[in-house]
């Protein structure tokens, strides 16, 4: 799939919900969110379990918000950063639905949305889907670098793992009990791996940023459009080390975004209040945000189009420390309103 996916059947987003910590509920967005826990456990006594639980709780958030149980959904798309993906295998995947476990590290979501909708399209059989995406900030610090007892100093290019999570449920537009002003994907297009030969761990910016100029310059290449077509172009957690370099290397072909650009890690958190560094980051930054603030404006007729282009580093520590480098990736879905003849 080089190409543009077009999907001949919409897929709605009907219901959607975002969970998040002490931190996120604090930040900008923090009047958004549908549920938040002060204290980052959600109701269990370690950081694992902790997002094991998160997972859970926003998904049924979303489900209580359509008013479904999960007997309804015919298949669930689910990832996580932890090893295995184990907060989402026994989080969500023991709810009993058919589980497809992903790992897109922090473009989980964007890989979700995207593999829900081409499932969707391609069986009658399957009318109800699923995606749910989360990351703890303290259980990905275990992963990936040090444990936070350590109290290693984080350097200004690093971002701060977000303890959030978001749960989508999709289901074709063309179904009668879907709401007709539910956002749509209606199109999409594969990440393609990207190795720009970075090494530094404490700057997935870096490591991300090619990978998101990469499938937008594909993108606007394949569609005959420009991003003025667009009201928003939505990176998932570039942060700002990593916007920055994005808007640089499109600058560098001959594409601008005009003002056009959001970056989910740098709305989740006050830069002045909260020490991120960088920003925000992690497979629930981007879902939270999407969740919390695009969904409903696009719903409101507010954003009519957008680009929502999910950005992962696909980080080995064990690669890393043998000489290796950090992966980029980033999968992009196109939202639309289905609100006729709203305002931007």
């Amino acid at each position: 799939m080089r190409s543009i996916i077009r999907f001949p059947r919409p897929v709605s987003i009907y219901a959607h919900a975002a969970a998040v910590g002490g931190a996120e509920a604090e930040g900008p967005l923090g009047a958004l969110f549908d549920y938040h826990d002060p204290t980052d456990r959600f109701g269990a006594d370690t950081w694992e379990k902790s997002e094991e639980s998160l997972s859970r709780t926003v998904l049924n958030l979303a489900l209580v918000r359509a008013g479904e149980s999960q007997d309804g959904i015919d298949l669930l798309f689910s990832g996580d950063l932890q090893n295995q993906c184990v907060a989402s295998s026994a989080g969500c995947g023991s709810m009993g639905v058919p589980y497809v476990g992903l790992y897109g590290a922090c473009s989980t979501c964007g890989e979700g949305l995207l593999l829900a909708a081409l499932a969707l399209n391609a069986s009658r059989e399957t009318s109800r889907a699923a995606v749910v995406t989360t990351s703890h900030n303290a259980a990905a610090e275990r992963q990936f670098r040090l444990p936070l007892e350590y109290g290693g100093q984080r350097t200004p290019t690093s971002q701060w793992t977000a303890t959030a999570g978001g749960a989508f449920l999709l289901a074709r537009a063309d179904e009668s009990d879907v709401a007709p002003t539910s956002a749509r994907i209606t199109a999409g297009l594969v990440g393609r791996v990207l190795d720009s030969g970075v090494r530094d761990g404490a700057n997935m910016g870096a490591a991300m940023a090619p990978a998101a100029a990469d499938t937008l310059l594909r993108f606007f290449s394949a569609a005959d459009e420009t991003p003025a077509d667009y009201d928003r172009i939505v990176t998932g957690d570039l942060g700002t080390e990593g916007s920055a370099l994005l808007l640089e290397l499109l600058r560098e072909n001959g594409l601008d975004l005009a003002g056009r650009h959001r970056d989910c890690g740098v709305l989740l958190f006050d830069p002045l209040k909260a020490d991120v560094h960088a920003g925000g980051s992690g497979c629930g930054c981007s879902a939270s945000v999407l969740s919390a603030l695009f969904l409903p404006a696009l719903e409101r007729g507010e954003i009519r189009r957008m680009l929502f282009i999910a950005t992962g580093a696909l980080m080995s520590p064990s690669n890393l420390m043998q000489g290796g480098t950090i992966l980029g990736i980033a999968p992009l879905v196109v939202l639309e309103s289905g609100v006729i003849g709203g305002d931007k």
